[in-house]
């Protein structure tokens, strides 16, 4: 059952109210970024280099795709059979070897400033292409790192809690007491509109407070709606379906993603937390690789199969990254370490054309061969592919004018 509850310190009406100042735009595609989170190694995964010493190349094997000539990794399978239905971009690079500066970074597609805090993805998004009354705008599954930034409180994201396989699934970030259902809420809130009724008579209330109260109303729309609550239901997936994203929270995550697109909601982060889902390597990469790319190989393939099989992969902006790429270089204790010079990217549907690889790194996976591209170019990428131009103009909380992406354009063979 969905529950209703707290929003990072709001409550749901709370929530809906600052959203208000939101305006409904013209058409725009909604979007899913699967953030890796730890930093995956390029090389280990889209970007391998079989002729490289064996210090640098590893112990995995390419393997051909569906496109002649593009290979990627023997862990890949699934991913190497739907080539042609994504974009490898390799030579991205930047300088923030840090997790939680370079996670700013890919989050926000702007470097990090001392002065002002960027907002994230999804609540741009929120900004610009709010979702139904009765749904939220942006989903985060497990966690939201960055936020809204300069653009306020009421684009944050509803948090969900990641779903575990064969486990009844309720949403943390909105969660009503223990033992309140929806129909007792009900009961509750027209108890408390007879009380408004009788007593707004004594309150001297002036146009714009008055204006409050459907905030309230739209509060109640999420909570009771069916689409929300279906949407919010893998209970009501087949076991074949479930099965089909993999039997572990990663698979699990994006087929929620996927509902939760498929509902009406316009952004979803999958972003799950360290110690369940980490590619921070350090230690036996790949060993640990072993055990986190046949799930990630697994559900992203799921992903791609079921918003075309719905009808919603040319409507649905994808990406995945992480934060940094791996040393080209394995280290002492079989594992690689942070590497901001070189890195991937994975983009998919809307105006994406896929089977191809975008980018190259030199023979080693160090750096970028030629210009290479930052996190700026791939955010203005994906907000090209989302539908909101990436040199919009916004007024940060102080009355400040600022470009969405400060820096960057988009990668134009992306689309081509």
């Amino acid at each position: 059952m969905l529950k209703v509850g707290a929003l990072g310190g709001l409550t749901l009406s709370q929530y809906m109210r600052l959203q208000a100042s939101t305006k409904e735009p013209s058409q725009k595609r909604s979007g899913i970024f699967i953030f890796l989170e730890g930093g995956p190694s390029h090389q280990d995964t889209f970007d391998l280099k079989p002729d490289a010493p064996a210090e640098y190349r590893g112990e995995f094997k390419p393997i051909s795709t569906s496109v002649p000539g593009i290979q990627i990794c023997e862990h890949l399978p699934e991913l190497a059979k739907r080539m042609k239905d994504y974009a490898i971009i390799r030579g991205l690079s930047h300088t923030l070897a840090d997790h939680g500066i370079g996670k700013k970074y890919m989050l926000t597609g702007n470097r990090p400033s001392q002065t002002l805090s960027y907002p994230e993805y999804g609540a741009v998004v929120s900004k610009v292409h709010p979702s139904a009354r009765d749904l939220p705008s942006y989903v985060s599954i497990d966690e939201s790192f960055v936020g809204p930034g300069y653009l306020g409180n009421e684009f944050s994201a509803l948090t969900a809690n990641k779903p575990t396989f064969g486990i009844p699934y309720s949403v943390r970030g909105i969660s009503l007491e223990d033992g309140l259902t929806v129909e007792k809420y009900n009961s509750q809130k027209k108890l408390l509109d007879d009380l408004d009724t009788a007593f707004r008579g004594y309150e001297n209330l002036d146009e714009q407070v008055r204006g409050l109260d459907r905030f309230g109303e739209q509060a109640h729309d999420i909570i009771s709606s069916p689409t929300t609550r279906k949407a919010f239901d893998l209970s009501l997936e087949k076991t074949s379906e479930s099965t089909r994203f993999g039997r572990h929270e990663f698979g699990q995550s994006l087929l929620l993603a996927s509902r939760l697109i498929e509902a009406g909601v316009h952004f979803v982060t999958v972003r799950l937390r360290p110690a369940e889902f980490d590619f921070d390597t350090h230690l036996d990469n790949f060993s640990k690789l072993s055990a986190l790319l046949p799930p990630f190989d697994k559900g992203l393939a799921s992903l791609i199969d079921r918003l075309k099989e719905r009808g919603l992969f040319r409507s649905t902006a994808i990406m995945v990254a992480g934060e940094f790429g791996r040393t080209p270089k394995i280290n002492a204790q079989g594992g690689r370490d942070h590497w901001a010079r070189a890195m991937f990217a994975l983009m998919a549907g809307g105006d994406v054309e896929g089977g191809q690889v975008i980018g190259e790194t030199d023979d080693r996976a160090g750096a970028p061969i030629g210009k290479g591209y930052s996190p700026d170019d791939l955010a203005a990428s994906f907000f090209q592919n989302i539908g909101i131009n990436s040199k919009h103009e916004f007024e940060t909380n102080i009355g400040r004018p600022i470009n969405l992406v400060r820096d960057g354009k988009p990668i134009a063979q992306l689309f081509s």
